[in-house]
């Protein structure tokens, strides 16, 4: 079999690059060794900048029907509340920043939705493909499998998690830490008599346990700590002898057993992100601790990232070049984001402005030009993603949306270079500032002018001149 992009892994990570791939008009299969979708709610938190890529992929609108906001902390001692606390510092919304909410969904519910979207675009899963071997040469990979034939396809892209079988057959190796070396069991479960407006935690001596109620279901989804050593039970019997030790509900309150996983907190990073014509994204290419909700966005944004220039390189109009921004963006980012998870499950910073994923920018890039000398310290720069927000009667987001480039000028009438990409005037908005804007698929700045003047030879290279 033949495909343009393999993928291998069908949790949120590479639904979101199916589903992208397949709005770019790529033929791309992915392939999933399990029999079904992954069934727990391990990443529960959508940051907002997660929420605007699920606004493009046009999901967003599924996601807010399903999902509940972070609900504040309920601290308990013998059977009695102590007080609440906010999980969040919040963050109004803006005109440039609509979403800022943190919204929780158990992690199979984002991946049905991405998996209903997919289909909608025409692509599919194929089940029960575990990858046992790879090799690659100049002009593609070949991936093999334990059951069904070979595949052959021009690039492939690791997305099966933290023990990537794929990242174990390239020899990439993960270079972090261990945030915690005490055993930690994360499990949905059916609770009676717990009230679903709290994040109930309970401090004990042998560790918390915090149960949460997730949006969109009827569970919950427990989280108990242990000390080091510890042989964790992880039976239902065994979660009922916790809860009953540790909390005032008893054995017989925790009503059903429906996903269970026992980790060890830790942050590793990828030694590379990419090897000739494979790509690593998502768990396999960085391991976060769950605190601060990192990992399943920062996977989405890889994918996001990466869509877009597969797209662009195979259909021909970028050269294979535009492929070594990916490393060069993804990984610097996500060593940023390992570092915030690991100080937020440390207690040494809160869940905020800095969680929310919406500062994360590319200006380094040597995919992001910026001709404009002498900017304000605070001003929009080629590199940062381009706000939201509505101007004579257009809102950017709207224009935006869809696989396509966006050329904006912002309170200039300046002459344009004729792009293959659609033209958005809009009056003057201070967030902007005055000049002309290149936005790149995946909404960030590409490029960046007071006029257009140089705008022509960076879209040459990016495969937009108008034939």
């Amino acid at each position: 079999m033949h495909t343009d992009v393999l993928v291998i892994g069908a949790g949120p990570t590479g639904l979101a690059l199916a589903a992208d791939l397949a709005r770019h008009g790529v033929t791309a299969l992915l392939v999933e060794r399990g029999t079904e979708l992954f069934p727990g709610s391990r990443g529960k938190g959508l940051q907002p900048r997660t929420l605007e890529v699920f606004d493009d992929l046009g999901v967003l609108d599924r996601v807010r029907a399903l999902a509940g906001p972070y609900p504040p902390n309920l601290f308990w001692r013998d059977g009695e509340p102590q007080g609440e606390r906010s999980v969040y510092d919040p963050t109004e919304p803006s005109e440039a920043e609509p979403y800022t909410e943190t919204l929780m969904l158990p992690q199979w519910r984002t991946q049905q939705v991405l998996y209903g979207r997919l289909r909608e675009l025409g692509g599919e899963v194929a089940f029960g493909r575990e990858l046992v071997g790879l090799a690659q040469d100049e002009a593609g990979v070949t991936a093999e499998f334990a059951t069904g034939g070979p595949v052959r396809a021009r690039y492939l892209v690791a997305a099966d998690g933290g023990r990537s079988t794929v990242r174990r057959l390239l020899g990439i190796g993960m270079t972090g830490e261990t945030v915690d070396p005490a055993p930690m069991l994360v499990a949905d479960v059916r609770v009676d008599g717990l009230g679903r407006d709290h994040w109930h935690v309970f401090p004990a001596e042998e560790g918390v346990l915090a149960i949460c109620p997730l949006g969109g279901t009827e569970d919950f989804q427990l989280v108990a700590g242990f000390p080091e050593g510890t042989v964790v039970d992880q039976t239902l019997d065994g979660l009922r002898e916790v809860v009953a030790a540790r909390s005032h509900l008893t054995a017989e309150q925790v009503t059903e057993l429906r996903w269970i996983s026992e980790f060890r907190p830790r942050a590793a990073l990828a030694d590379r992100f990419r090897a000739g014509r494979v790509f690593l994204a998502g768990d396999a290419a960085h391991v976060h601790s769950p605190a601060g909700g990192q990992g399943l966005n920062t996977s989405v944004q890889d994918a996001y990232n990466l869509g877009w220039k597969l797209a662009s390189v195979l259909a021909g109009r970028a050269g294979g070049e535009l492929l070594d921004s990916y490393e060069e963006e993804r990984r610097a980012n996500a060593a940023r984001m390992l570092a915030l998870s690991t100080r937020v499950h440390r207690g040494e910073q809160r869940r905020g402005r800095a969680t929310q994923q919406l500062g994360v920018g590319y200006r380094e890039s040597a995919l992001s030009v910026e001709t404009r000398p002498d900017l304000p310290a605070d001003a929009l720069r080629a590199g940062d993603r381009a706000p939201d927000g509505r101007r004579g009667g257009t809102r950017l987001f709207d224009a935006f949306r869809g696989p396509h480039w966006t050329l904006l000028t912002v309170g200039t009438d300046a002459p344009l270079p004729a792009l293959a990409a659609p033209v958005v005037r809009i009056p003057a908005y201070e967030v902007y500032g005055t000049g002309v804007f290149l936005v790149r698929p995946d909404g960030y700045v590409g490029w960046a002018g007071s006029t257009a003047d140089g705008l022509a030879a960076y879209a040459g290279r990016q495969g937009l001149l108008a034939r």
